[in-house]
């Protein structure tokens, strides 16, 4: 059959088959994961691609948009803002958003992200002007949660879903920063006085807590000592006495005589006598005694040493 085909005519098929065999590969579309293509037949949209193999149909459907579902995040400038007490400030905000509608994100607005951040500004400017100065510096968190809500709400319609708003900076007029400088370097200065105020009575009570406790120990040293005289002296005092019944025990028990007795007391005499006592009462059974004594004294030494 190919015997009778000339070779323009051989030349010409085999163009026309490379001809078919890359408008097939050119039509030939693999959608990676998180991404969507979204097609148009004949100028309408037809459908939307997600995932894996897909063979688009030459000259009739053409693919108009490919979409990343991933979260994306838009840093937009800084927009001048005017608060409730009219103080002009310089704020710049990040949206975080997801595209979950492709055909709705390729038709519902023109420009999207341009869309996005008008409708982020004007958010912002209403928010703001119903704060003050004080509560917008301060009210971060209720003022990305307000803009978040409306923010999602009106680009609902555009397959756009708005996960998070976060305000990066807010810049007042310098003379205001100046003066909020001040205002922070006295506030420092204040806490500072009150640190050392409180350290320094901190340090008074301990040394008065130290002197009160060393107080409190010197008089119990005191009190010790004294209560161990004290003790040391009744100590002495019960051996003394425990002498003398020991004394009176012994003598009670060898029985002694009125003689003796009598002698014993003419002794504690004789000792009393080399004192200083200029009078001593002498009972008359020891001055018998006495007597006795003296006189056999005499008789000894009268009597002469016999041969």
């Amino acid at each position: 059959m190919f015997d009778n085909i000339s070779v323009p005519g051989a030349v010409a098929i085999a163009i026309l088959v490379v001809l078919v065999l890359i408008v097939i590969v050119r039509n030939i579309y693999i959608v990676q994961q998180s991404r969507a293509y979204v097609v148009e037949r004949l100028g309408a949209f037809h459908s939307v691609w997600g995932v894996g193999f897909h063979l688009k149909v030459p000259f009739i459907e053409r693919v108009v948009k490919k979409v990343s579902l991933k979260e994306q995040v838009a840093d937009f400038d800084p927009q001048p803002v005017i608060t409730k007490d009219n103080v002009t400030m310089q704020i710049d905000t990040v949206i975080y958003f997801q595209i979950t509608d492709p055909k709705l994100y390729t038709y519902g607005v023109e420009y999207p992200m341009n869309a996005i951040e008008n409708l982020t500004a004007t958010t912002l400017r209403n928010i703001i002007g119903e704060l003050e100065l004080d509560q917008s510096l301060t009210s971060r968190d209720t003022i990305n949660a307000k803009m978040r809500t409306i923010l999602d709400e009106a680009t609902d319609p555009w397959g756009i879903k708005v996960n998070r708003v976060e305000l990066k900076n807010i810049l007042p007029p310098r003379e205001i920063q100046n003066a909020m400088e001040k205002q922070m370097k006295a506030e420092r200065e204040r806490r500072e006085s009150i640190l050392q105020a409180e350290g320094e009575k901190a340090s008074k009570i301990l040394v008065a807590e130290g002197e009160k406790q060393s107080t409190l120990l010197r008089a119990d040293a005191a009190k010790q000592a004294k209560i161990m005289a004290a003790e040391a002296e009744a100590t002495s005092i019960m051996k003394v006495q425990q002498a003398l019944a020991d004394a009176m025990r012994m003598l009670n028990e060898n029985a002694p005589n009125d003689q003796v007795i009598k002698l014993k007391s003419l002794e504690a005499l004789e000792k009393m006598a080399d004192g200083k006592a200029t009078k001593i009462i002498i009972p008359s059974e020891i001055q018998s005694l006495a007597g006795l004594a003296a006189s056999a004294k005499a008789l000894v030494e009268n009597d002469p040493p016999q041969a």
